[in-house]
């Protein structure tokens, strides 16, 4: 792949076009070319091409393309030092100094290298951290499929693949992409073993405190599963998953009246966890029971008789939940929750539906038939 820049001259030529421009721009840089070759040209072209973004926009991308040109026929080891300075470059302007520009100068840079260049790897990050200072990170591929095939054709290490999945999981949060955010950070997690799992402490802890605090989000147990999580096991923070994961509500009011300090610590609001635990309790009641009766939801969820149409109502709206209201006999009756849990029960009683609807099918099939021949 390549970047737009028409030029059709010699590429030492090239940098020393570079060299004068820079030069013209204030820089403090030899316009002429060094002995050492290309790469050494070009180490000293990125050490002052930051000096050319206050230029006109379309000034500075042809600079900045025609440096990338160069870039792109060097050898990959040299090639990944000097983008990794030209990555910095661009990171240390000024906080906030034409953002929209410097991202699109790294989209160039990263569409310009070869899809298994291992410096895409420097790009991407920068790409990531610019992206999240101006909240634009839906400008860049953010999709978790094309993360997991890049990071196998770059080839990274163990360190560098946690690096870039832990950037891209802070910029979703910073641009409140929680969904997208929740997913990167799963992926983070899963992708420790036994042996580092221990490694993911801290990542593990914001991970549960991210979902519990998300108003949008109801289930937890495919984080039981996952080591970095297991690893936190006997701890408060692990307890209060457990709780949101299979507990009722009056599980999680004994839990805060026991360690109200530590809710707080972490930045949790009560009265929205309560809320939640209420949904949760409900959707539990509702897998067992398909006819919930008033006094039972006052009783379980610790609300007064008036406020449980209304419960009943929000609860509908998150679509956790399907029910309708009986004023008459003063009950609920449910049509279709959502499992709070997915283990084995819950494949059995799924494998079990699925063939009796198939038997049911099939008899059909066969009545069918038998009309058609009699």
């Amino acid at each position: 792949m390549s970047v737009p820049a028409f030029i059709d001259i010699t590429e030492e030529d090239q940098a020393s076009e570079l060299r004068s421009y820079l030069k013209s721009k204030g820089a403090e840089i030899s316009e002429e070319n060094s002995e050492g070759g290309l790469h050494v040209d070009l180490a000293h072209i990125i050490e002052v091409c930051d000096i050319c973004l206050k230029e006109d926009d379309k000034d500075v991308e042809s600079v900045m393309n025609s440096i990338v040109s160069l870039l792109l026929i060097l050898e990959t080891e040299k090639q990944e030092a000097l983008t990794e300075s030209l990555c910095e470059k661009l990171l240390k302007s000024r906080e906030g100094e034409r953002p929209s520009l410097r991202l699109q100068l790294l989209r160039n840079l990263f569409h310009g290298m070869e899809e298994n260049a291992p410096a895409r790897y420097i790009v991407y990050c920068s790409l990531i951290k610019v992206a999240a200072s101006c909240n634009a990170i839906q400008y860049i591929p953010t999709d978790l499929d094309q993360v997991r095939k890049w990071i196998s054709d770059w080839n990274l290490t163990v360190d560098k693949k946690h690096h870039v999945l832990r950037l891209l999981y802070e910029a979703l949060v910073d641009c409140k992409k929680s969904d997208a955010a929740a997913k990167i950070m799963v992926e983070l997690l899963g992708s420790y073993t036994e042996d580092n799992a221990s490694q993911a402490r801290v990542d593990a802890h914001r991970c549960i405190v991210r979902a519990l605090n998300d108003q949008n989000t109801f289930l937890f147990d495919h984080l039981l599963a996952l080591k970095p999580v297991r690893f936190l096991e006997g701890e408060h923070i692990h307890d209060l998953l457990t709780i949101f994961v299979s507990g009722k509500l009056a599980a999680y009011v004994k839990f805060y009246q026991n360690n109200k300090d530590f809710i707080d610590s972490l930045g949790l609001s009560h009265e929205q966890n309560t809320a939640k635990m209420r949904l949760l309790t409900l959707m539990g009641m509702a897998v067992e029971n398909k006819e919930i009766s008033f006094d039972t939801l006052q009783q379980e969820l610790q609300i007064p008789e008036e406020e449980v149409e209304a419960f009943v109502i929000d609860a509908v709206r998150t679509k956790m939940v399907y029910c309708k209201i009986d004023q008459t006999q003063r009950k609920v009756i449910v049509s279709h929750t959502t499992h709070r849990t997915f283990g084995k029960q819950q494949w059995q009683q799924l494998y079990d539906s699925l063939n009796s609807w198939k038997q049911n099918l099939n008899q059909v099939r066969n009545s069918l038939l038998s009309l058609s021949t009699a």
